[in-house]
């Protein structure tokens, strides 16, 4: 059943009697791959022998590709797979990206030194002096959505409430990406989180400012996520009526300060205390150790197959590449033991937890209907 997942995977993963082996198939975007397999090789040498021997595909790509309608109801057919993302409908086993370890090809640091720079950003403006609008970067191009929200710029006629601009990452890497320092972003009120092609990686990034987070209704999820509850660590905007929904999202929290500034602080503590990386590599140890066990074979090194350790990899890299292997290297074994996570929802707590954050979603678009309805002046039309 694995080998079935082969089809649209980028590696295949083998641990066996502690040490790693990748045989790869094709090409990812990017160093997706290479920092993907890093990120493993550094679990290992965090919990040396500890991890089981399994074997695993990976598909490095945006969208998941398994919709669970394909399958049995009980996913015993599901060639197992694992991305970064998934969705609602898909049984994708979404794992930590690759940008925990770093982002070579547009210079952003690995995740454990650059949530501390973030955290040094927040301290520079406190809420109540930060740009009361809502604030957006990134390329509009990847995804029809991004395109539509670029309609919500502050024009002539209408201020949505919300700031948009288009990053040019040729622009940003011949001035070195002075201009895309995440921890120089927490200067608005308001945070945008709108998907790309698929889930984006900026989510997190975006999160871990001190300013709330206004979240487009999502397609697809990555690990950490779902444990995020709309009104306490996000605010939700429709993504069906953007403007008039990120219009009164700002005009509630300008509003209600102390209630949006809660909600900044309770969806940056989460990324900053929840997301920290000893808890990301803890979150691998578990989600790998508890796969190994469905395996019914023991795994063989593949004929094509290449072993790995960090020392090899790191000297066969160059530029950001190596850099930020030598910074988010494990240097020396970790002297606890992995966190004990909970049991994982059933199917029935599962839909209860859903039910829920809709709940809350509904909750908010029934305000912002009543808000539009209290105007006396006719409603802005939304652009076309």
């Amino acid at each position: 059943m694995v080998e079935a997942a082969r089809l649209t995977a980028h590696f295949r993963l083998t641990v066996l009697d502690g040490r790693m082996y990748v045989e790869t198939f094709r090409e990812s975007i990017q160093t997706r791959a290479l920092f993907t397999a890093w990120g493993i090789v550094q679990l290992m040498r965090r919990y040396p022998g500890k991890l089981p021997d399994l074997e695993l595909m990976f598909d490095c790509d945006d969208r998941p590709v398994l919709p669970e309608i394909e399958y049995g109801k009980d996913g015993s057919e599901q060639p197992p797979l694992f991305r970064y993302g998934s969705d609602w409908e898909s049984l994708d086993i979404v794992f930590p990206d690759w940008s925990f370890w770093g982002w070579a090809e547009i210079n952003i640091k690995p995740w454990k030194s650059l949530l501390e720079d973030i955290k040094e950003g927040n301290k520079r403006t406190k809420w109540e002096d930060r740009v009361p609008y809502a604030y957006w970067k990134g390329n509009p191009e990847v995804a029809p959505w991004r395109g539509d929200l670029m309609k919500c710029n502050a024009t002539n006629q209408n201020d949505w409430n919300a700031r948009l601009y288009v990053q040019n990452w040729l622009a940003e890497s011949e001035s070195g990406y002075k201009q895309s320092n995440l921890q120089d972003q927490c200067t608005h009120r308001y945070k945008i989180y709108i998907e790309g092609y698929g889930w984006s990686v900026s989510e997190k990034y975006i999160l871990a400012c001190d300013s709330p987070t206004l979240l487009m209704t999502s397609r697809w999820y990555d690990f950490f996520v779902r444990s995020m509850v709309p009104q306490q660590h996000y605010w939700p905007v429709r993504d069906e009526d953007k403007c008039r929904s990120l219009k009164f999202a700002v005009e509630w929290g300008n509003n209600h300060p102390e209630k949006a500034k809660n909600i900044g602080k309770a969806g940056s503590r989460f990324i900053q205390e929840d997301l920290k990386m000893e808890y990301v590599y803890d979150y691998m140890f578990h989600l790998l150790t508890e796969y190994a066990k469905l395996l019914k074979y023991k795994p063989s090194i593949r004929p094509n197959a290449t072993e790995l350790c960090a020392e090899a990899m790191v000297c066969t890299a160059d530029g950001n590449a190596r850099k930020f292997m030598e910074e988010s290297l494990e240097k020396t074994p970790s002297d606890s033991i992995p966190c004990a996570l909970p049991p994982p929802f059933s199917r029935k707590e599962l839909i209860i937890h859903r039910a829920k954050m809709l709940k809350a979603e509904n909750e908010v678009k029934r305000w912002e209907m009543k808000y539009w309805d209290k105007q006396n002046i006719e409603k802005p039309e939304q652009p076309d």
